[in-house]
């Protein structure tokens, strides 16, 4: 079996169950693309133009953190959002490591049925 074929370890699924159920929902899914896209922005830029309360960006952005998707900062009296990119890295490997071993299962399917 090569590395690329290795089962993905239970600790390594284990750090990136959080950053799935966080980016599960929609609202979330959107906040990050607009973080992906925009750059550190305030509330008030990740609310402008939708229906939702600043309050319900704030709690989402909440989950956002504590998966370790984003980040804040301070400037001056408003809080900036910023996209913590290594936590998507991880997933993003995690999802690759899985579709490898989708790839090798069915490799081995396609022998069997050939065979």
């Amino acid at each position: 079996m090569s590395t690329r074929n290795k089962p993905i370890s239970a600790p390594a699924l284990q750090r990136a169950a959080p950053v799935f159920a966080a980016l599960g929902d929609a609202t979330r899914l959107r906040l990050v693309a607009l973080l992906c896209a925009g750059g550190a922005l305030s509330i008030a830029q990740l609310t402008l133009g939708t229906e939702i309360s600043r309050q319900a960006v704030t709690k989402h952005l909440q989950v956002l953190a504590e998966a370790g998707l984003v980040r804040d900062a301070k400037l001056g009296r408003e809080r900036r959002w910023e996209l913590e990119p290594s936590r998507l890295d991880e997933a993003r490997r995690s999802l690759d490591a899985i579709a490898a071993q989708w790839d090798a299962a069915l490799l081995r399917l396609k022998d069997f049925v050939e065979s």
